[in-house]
Formats: structure tokens, sequence, C-alpha cells
């Protein structure tokens, strides 16, 4: 935990995982939705995940010049204003039943939320001691996961309750929800405006192995740090991108509202296994338990992509526990010790999102010509990248 001084602002910045992580809850279930409610097929509707990680992508540099210049509390406070924007544009987008302007409001939404993200995680694991880093960036990150599995819940009775399936046509759910989100958003924003944040100079607070005088690709592990991150973010994308497909071809019965819940079920996974993964990282090395969590969900893609029916949905259920503590470890190993190097470095990593905007579409390319089961071949060897990080990439290089 962070020393007394950094509570207030830890729980501030630890809202905001919340906040992205309910809007990212919400993408996978409007994928199916539009799917149905605008008759496209399962390529198409992944350039949904192609808009809103494509944003991370050209947004997030970016952003890491605007905060180095303004400071963390004004980019968060661009990034949530872009947020409610977009949130405000699926208005009219539903009322014209438009899927590219759902694209360009996903993209302005995404937009905020790269701002905020390349804020946020570098901005927690600087907030007290440099060795307990990448605890401090899981515990905020259980946040991000409560925000997942409410999304699909919430989507899921909106969505594909009874009176939205006798109207396929009907987007007057999401109009509400996401005008409510903005509303929201605007006032998380007034509250940041209020609240007074501490600017932390992180050449200032590094660990005392740490020397900082390399070039930022000079340090071998925020290199092989972004290759890990585009990997694992495509795959979990593209995992959560086709679950619904997933669920409802299997063969078991399930139809869309019923899968929709498994989602949830699956983000639940998500979020007690950060919590479960915080806890461990008090006793065992962070890069290790990487490494196995990957080398698991390698063995579990390749029961779901087997189609074993129950036991193949349980394994893909079980892919979500084993993904979640990924992300913000990659992170915390990535950035580790990079000093002056933080906030840039913290820009491409947000940038290595872009795995997300692409993955998925070539997932739905080949379940549009194969099956959808086949399509998870690809998260199998984006698991074994991410498993190669944990085994040796993250290791930091002292410089002579």
């Amino acid at each position: 935990m962070p020393k007394n001084k950094y509570l207030l602002p830890f729980i501030m910045i630890t809202s905001l995982f919340f906040l992205w992580g309910f809007a990212y809850g919400l993408l996978d279930v409007l994928n199916k939705h539009f799917q149905e409610t605008l008759n496209i097929n399962k390529s198409r509707s992944t350039l949904l995940q192609a808009a809103y990680f494509g944003a991370y992508f050209l947004v997030a540099l970016p952003a890491g010049l605007f905060m180095n210049k303004y400071g963390y509390k004004k980019g968060i406070i661009f990034g949530l204003l872009l947020y409610a924007i977009g949130a405000f544009m699926f208005y009219p987008a539903a009322e014209n039943a438009s899927f590219n302007l759902f694209l360009l409001a996903l993209f302005v939404i995404a937009s905020g939320l790269a701002c905020l993200e390349t804020a946020a995680n570098p901005y927690v694991t600087v907030l007290g001691n440099p060795e307990t880093s990448t605890n401090r960036l899981n515990l905020s990150q259980c946040f991000n996961g409560v925000g997942s599995f409410l999304g699909p819940i919430i989507a899921a009775y909106l969505f594909f309750n009874k009176e939205t399936s006798e109207s396929a046509g009907n987007l007057d759910s999401v109009k509400l929800i996401y005008v409510i989100i903005g509303v929201l958003v605007l006032i998380v924003a007034g509250i940041f405006m209020r609240t007074t944040l501490p600017e932390i100079k992180e050449s200032e607070i590094v660990s005392s192995a740490a020397l900082n005088q390399k070039p930022l690709f000079k340090h071998s592990n925020f290199t092989y740090g972004l290759a890990a991150q585009f990997f694992y973010v495509a795959a979990q994308v593209g995992i959560a991108t086709l679950f619904i497909n997933y669920c409802t071809e299997i063969g078991v019965g399930i139809d869309n509202a019923t899968a929709a819940k498994f989602l949830s079920v699956a983000l639940i996974l998500f979020t007690v296994g950060r919590f479960v993964g915080t806890s461990l990282m008090r006793f065992i090395q962070p890069s290790k338990l990487l490494a196995v969590y990957a080398l698991i969900n390698v063995l579990l893609c390749a029961i779901v992509i087997s189609k074993q029916e129950w036991v193949s949905l349980y394994s893909l259920l079980g892919l979500f526990f084993f993904m979640s503590i990924m992300f913000p470890t990659i992170f915390a190993l990535s950035i580790k010790d990079l000093g002056k190097h933080t906030k840039k470095a913290s820009s491409f990593l947000i940038m290595s999102i872009v795995g997300g905007a692409i993955v998925p579409f070539v997932m739905g390319t080949i379940a549009d010509h194969d099956e959808t089961a086949t399509a998870y071949i690809v998260p199998l060897i984006c698991f074994l990248i991410v498993s190669m990080y944990g085994l040796k990439g993250y290791k930091v290089e002292k410089s002579i």
C-alpha cells in the first residue's frame, strides 16, 4: 500500500480503473448486439474493437507528451472529458442506427481512455515504494475488473431481454446506458478539477539499483515488454470478442442472453484472479507467476479449440482467471527502473494495446471462413509469447 500521503490520490486514481473497465465490459456485448440489430457479420463487428483499441495506438503518445508538459492531473481531466463526449455521441448514432457513427463514438471514448490509462498506470506505480509497484498496480487493476464484469451484466439485461429480442432493431437501451455514463463521467471530471494531486518526478523515485543513463529502447525489459503487452492484449480482446459466439455455437444449448451472463461470470473470475494474484505476489515473484499463468492458458486454449462441449466452455471461463494479472504485471515489469523515461515508456505501452484492434479482426475472419473454435489458436500463440517474457524477457539489464 502507498504511504499515508499518497492514500487519497491512490484511491482517486483507482476509481478511474473502474471507469474504463466498465466501458470495456460493455464492448464485447455490443459486438454481438450489433451483429443482430444492424445485420453485420462477425468480421465487420470486430471493427468495434479496431476503433476502440486503434484509438489507444493513435492517442497514447500525444497523451504522454501532453502530460510531460502539463502533468498527470490535466491529462486525467482531458481524458475524462473525451470519455463523456464519446458517450453522448452514442445518442445520435443510435437514432440513425449507424454503425459508422458508433465506430466514431467508440473511437472518441477510447481516446479519452487512452489518456486515462497513459496517466493512471504509471502514476500508481510511483505512488510509493518502487519495490512494491507491481503489487499496487495489480491492486488498482482489481477495480478495473469489477467494472469489467458489471458491464456485461447490465448490458445482458438491457440488450438481450425479451422486449429487445422481439424488436431486433431496438437501440434505445444503448442510448440510455451511454447517456448515463456520460453524465457520471462529467461528475467525476468535476471532482478531479477540485482535488489536488501530487505531481511526482519519476526520476527521483526509482530503486537503488536503477541506472537511467541508457536511451529508453536500450532497456530490454521495456522493449520485450512492448511485444508481450501487444500479444497479451491481442489475446484478451480476441477471447472476449468471440466469447458469446463461441458459447452459442459450442452445442450446449446457450442463447445470447445466457452467453452474456457467462461472460459476466468470466469477468468475475478475471476480477477474483486479480485479487488472488495480488496476494500471491507477496510470496511468488511476479515474473514467475506471469509465466506459469501464461503456460496454463496455452493448455486451456487447446481445450477450447478441441470443442469438448462443457469442458471447453469451462476452459474458456478459466482463461479469464489466468489472464487477470497479465496486463498490470507486464506493465509494471516493463517500466521498472526507467526513471525519467517512465511517462514516455507508458505511452508506448498503451500504444501496444493496438494488438486488441488487429487480432480480433484476424480471429473474426477465421471464424467466418471456418468456425469460432478454430480462431482460438491465435490467443494460444499469444500466450506462448507472454510466457517467454515472464521466463526471461522481464529482466532489467544494468548499464555499465
